[in-house]
């Protein structure tokens, strides 16, 4: 059974970080069982393990955190929905792509609650939706953006961070960064679409879908 916690407020970064970290050092040792904790940031950016510094191209705009997941630069902010996946990968699969494509489909599906047709791309990770309401780009094709991210750390096959998905975050805060090192593609969120999703929506959709996915992996 997985322990679902939603967390009020915007959360600290470094402290939250802090308490994941310690709750899946607990999970190793054999103390404590999954948990995921579904929470909105204060405004900041966060740098993965193959992040670029050419990439924060206004460093002083909001607090910058080094962070050990994978992946590049990428916004957190009120009206994102961050989920911090603390799962036991020996008792599911102890397969990182697997894992990784399991996450992706979890928020694929959770769009697909809202009528959104996410999609993953090669070479980039995350989760994309095509923006058939916008002009197409200068080589004539659809323009993409990307609604939601994914970033996830193993201790011994224990993982944690996780996703992150747009609800209606202000998407000027994703100026600061070339988010996760795409500069072609731009960023989109739920209310951006025309939709009009509240956090509650997506957690109830998020919960639902969580179970479908991961029982299957």
């Amino acid at each position: 059974m997985v322990d679902w916690i939603t967390l009020d407020g915007l959360a600290p970064y470094p402290q939250t970080i802090a308490e994941m970290e310690a709750h899946v050092n607990a999970m190793v040792a054999g103390q404590v069982g999954e948990q995921i904790w579904l929470l909105e940031h204060p405004p900041l950016y966060t740098a993965g393990t193959s992040s670029d510094v050419k990439d924060l191209t206004d460093p002083d705009r909001f607090p910058v955190y080094e962070t050990k997941r994978g992946g590049q630069y990428t916004y957190h902010g009120p009206g994102q929905r961050v989920a911090y996946a603390m799962l036991d990968l020996n008792a599911r699969t102890r397969d990182v792509r697997k894992f990784v494509w399991s996450l992706e489909e979890w928020v694929i599906q959770t769009l697909a609650e809202f009528n959104v047709k996410g999609e993953r791309r090669t070479g980039r990770v995350g989760v994309w939706v095509v923006r058939d309401d916008k002009p197409l780009t200068a080589l004539g094709t659809p323009r993409e953006d990307k609604i939601a991210a994914i970033g996830v750390r193993l201790r011994k096959w224990h993982s944690f961070h996780g996703i992150c998905i747009n609800v209606e975050p202000d998407l000027t805060h994703y100026d600061g960064i070339v988010p996760c090192g795409i500069a072609e593609h731009g960023v989109t969120s739920l209310v951006d679409l025309g939709l009009p999703v509240t956090m509650a929506d997506l957690d109830v959709a998020l919960r639902k879908t969580f179970d479908t996915v991961f029982q299957q992996s």
